[in-house]
């Protein structure tokens, strides 16, 4: 802790020792203050503007340093000063010393709390940032509501000096206008039971509904604003009218089905959405076709010696289109129909916040919706880099079309997506060359999970060019090049087909969003709230049309949150919750994680320790010679409350799912290490991983005691 804390704290301690030591909660109580009722009538007729200093300073130091009394201190206010001037003074003094609370509590506290319960924090800090001021609001309205625990737990949060301020005495103004009317008749009270008379029990209740009634009437206020002059159907035709059937759109069909509500799916295309037919499924299935082609390259490793594996590229893609076929009657529409969700192939257009325009082979209709979702995904993002659109370019979009496996293959991108095919094409036989811009692969994980894929693809023989930038593409005596930049350096680069790898952008147009005026993200998605509502109360929007997160998985788990509210948010809403959201990269060796990592908890400020198991220690990695990776888990300092797990290794997606399911039930290490897991399994890393955990966590002081408890019995 620095000199400056050290000495606020110590004054704070010095303050707060002498104010018991003199007696002063003697003179902060309902007795005291009726003893001392006749002089300070006659202090205060006598000294009016004195009195009005000392009794704010007074009431200033006692909420500043929270100390018990500040209600008596309102009373008293009143019994003084009158109603008037007793809630302006109240109001003022209250208002500052709660502020000074607010800074000591920011000063001494803040960096520590969020060292240690930085989760916890940023929950706060997140609700403060989707309620706003509203929040403190809410808080101060309620005058039985310990005020003192307010300033602290603010003081903790990102809110601003000034709106704290200002919305504490805002918020306050009603708790102190009662408690001051009380004062005014606490000459004729002999007891604080006296004030809870059955007028101001009314205040009092009224006071507690007010911010629910605020939060209602402002939210009709929102939503009569959002609305505008949109005519409102008299009679719906659904509950609910889902425009786009991919992973998002398909799960809030069925659960509106579930429900038994009367539900609409609109899809332009084929149900199952990117993930079905350019995405996840023909992806992993090419990754299956081009692991087995690295295991036969490895058997020797296994005492195996096979014959060379010849790869036939077309009845790769072959299997790979025969894998979606097999797939995609699970989200067929049939399948839905017989689950009584009504299927409609055709393009959806909003028209209101009501109605949507659909238009199919065989005409268009309107049809009405008390509840619309938006599931419309993303497309390929693709750079306006000159000369790319004239020499033909691959996206995970396009790619499945291919028939021919390029020689040479340049992908742009070294994100999961490109990650992912430039292993795939290289070990089916591509000569694969990897362009990013960033100075690592996979930014978004730790440092150490680059490097390992790094030097896994050098030994694949992929190349991987870091802090490239594409500038141009051009064709020379009928060879594609790449010209790109490398710090300042040109370099071209020879290619047969380029894949463009460089995310997906949310597709926010086409449906008729610009009409209603539906607001974008800064990161170009439709903007939601926590309830996945967009800027219209009765439109929601779910999976990468929303971000984000561009996940199968985060899309279904929206769908619920989204299809809930807009089904039942009149009587519960449910606040989408990120806490445990998995995602996999499904490269050799995978890499899974599941929360926070540390470059994320450093950029957060989150305080966090480390325990590491590498899977070269791990007998089945051994045995089954993937022994390379390593499982790593953020814990809060001091506990065992997981915050985030990486793992690197042989299905490290599978072995993930215990730490998931640990953090959704709020499960902890000591937990994990008390679970059985079979032997020989790669799931025992996990285990030992929360091994590393305890032994760092071991209790010496204990420990030293029993050995000495040995000692003896060995006597």
């Amino acid at each position: 802790m620095t000199l400056p804390r050290i000495l606020l704290l110590s004054f704070i301690a010095v303050a707060i020792t002498v104010f018991f030591a003199v007696g002063g909660l003697d003179y902060l109580t309902l007795d005291g203050l009726k003893a001392q009722q006749e002089q300070l009538f006659a202090w205060r007729d006598g000294h009016w503007a004195m009195t009005v200093l000392l009794y704010s300073l007074l009431y200033i130091i006692v909420t500043a340093l929270s100390l018990p009394g500040a209600t008596v201190m309102t009373l008293a206010g009143g019994l003084l000063f009158g109603l008037l001037w007793g809630t302006i003074i109240v109001s003022f003094a209250s208002s500052i010393g709660a502020t000074l609370a607010f800074w000591a509590a920011r000063f001494l506290f803040r960096e520590p709390i969020q060292r240690h319960f930085g989760d916890r924090l940023k929950t706060i800090n997140e609700g403060m940032a989707q309620e706003g001021a509203f929040y403190l609001f809410t808080l101060r309205l309620v005058p039985l509501f310990p005020f003192f625990v307010i300033n602290l737990v603010m003081g903790l949060t990102h809110i601003s000096t000034r709106s704290f301020y200002t919305v504490s005495q805002l918020g306050m103004l009603a708790g102190t206008v009662v408690y001051v009317n009380a004062g005014t008749q606490l000459a004729g009270l002999d007891s604080l039971s006296g004030i809870l008379s059955p007028g101001l029990i009314g205040s009092f209740v009224l006071l507690g509904l007010f911010p629910w009634l605020a939060r209602t009437v402002l939210s009709a206020l929102e939503a009569r604003k959002a609305y505008g002059n949109w005519p409102k159907p008299q009679h719906f035709d659904n509950n609910l009218l889902v425009i786009g059937a991919g992973s998002g759109g398909l799960v809030s069909a069925y659960i509106a089905a579930a429900v038994r509500a009367k539900v609409t799916l609109v899809e332009q295309q084929h149900l199952g959405g990117d993930c079905l037919y350019t995405g996840c499924v023909p992806s992993k299935a090419l990754i299956r076709s081009a692991k087995a082609v690295a295991q036969i390259r490895r058997s020797g490793e296994l005492g195996i010696h096979a014959p060379v594996a010849e790869v036939d590229f077309a009845a790769v893609m072959a299997r790979v289109h025969a894998t979606i076929q097999a797939i995609a009657p699970h989200d067929s529409p049939e399948r839905y129909q017989d689950l009584g969700v009504n299927v409609i192939h055709g393009k959806a257009t909003l028209l209101s916040p009501w109605s949507v325009s659909v238009s199919t082979d065989s005409g268009s209709q309107v049809i009405t919706s008390r509840a619309i979702i938006i599931a419309t995904g993303a497309k390929p993002f693709v750079p306006p880099i000159p000369g790319l659109a004239d020499i033909g370019y691959l996206t995970s979009d396009t790619l499945w079309d291919l028939q021919e496996q390029p020689k040479r293959l340049l992908i742009l991108g070294g994100g999961p997506i490109g990650c992912e095919m430039a292993q795939a094409f290289a070990r089916l036989g591509s000569s694969v060359t990897l362009v990013e811009r960033l100075p690592r692969l996979l930014a978004g994980e730790d440092s150490e999970v680059s490097e390992l894929i790094h030097a896994r693809f050098w030994q694949e023989g992929i190349t991987v060019l870091l802090e490239h930038e594409a500038t141009a593409f051009v064709i020379e005596n009928g060879e594609k090049i790449l010209i790109c930049d490398q710090q300042g350096q040109s370099r071209r680069l020879g290619f047969d087909q380029v894949l463009v790898a460089l995310g997906r952008r949310a597709t926010v147009t086409g449906f008729g969003g610009e009409t209603l005026g539906l607001k974008l993200s800064e990161t170009h998605t439709l903007a939601t709230n926590g309830f996945q509502a967009t800027n219209y109360p009765n439109i929601f929007a779910c999976g990468d049309v929303a971000g984000p997160y561009q996940f199968t998985h985060a899309a279904a788990h929206q769908a619920w949150y989204a299809t809930v509210n807009a089904l039942f948010g009149q009587v519960k809403k449910f606040r989408t919750d990120y806490t445990a959201l998995p995602h996999t990269t499904f490269i050799d060796p995978e890499v899974a994680r599941v929360g926070l990592n540390e470059q994320e908890a450093q950029a957060q400020g989150i305080g966090y320790e480390t325990s590491t198991y590498p899977l070269a220690d791990l007998d089945r990695a051994i045995t089954d010679e993937v022994a390379h990776g390593f499982v790593k888990v953020l814990t809060v300092p001091d506990t065992d409350k997981i915050l985030g797990v990486t793992i690197v290794g042989e299905q490290a997606g599978e072995l993930l799912a215990e730490y998931v399911l640990a953090m959704t039930h709020k499960l902890g290490l000591n937990k994990i290490l008390g679970s059985v897991h079979s032997y020989p399994t790669l799931a025992e890393a996990n285990k030992y991983a929360a091994g590393v955990w305890k032994r760092a966590h071991a209790p010496q002081t204990l420990l030293t005691l029993v050995a000495a408890y040995h000692r003896w019995r060995r006597h």
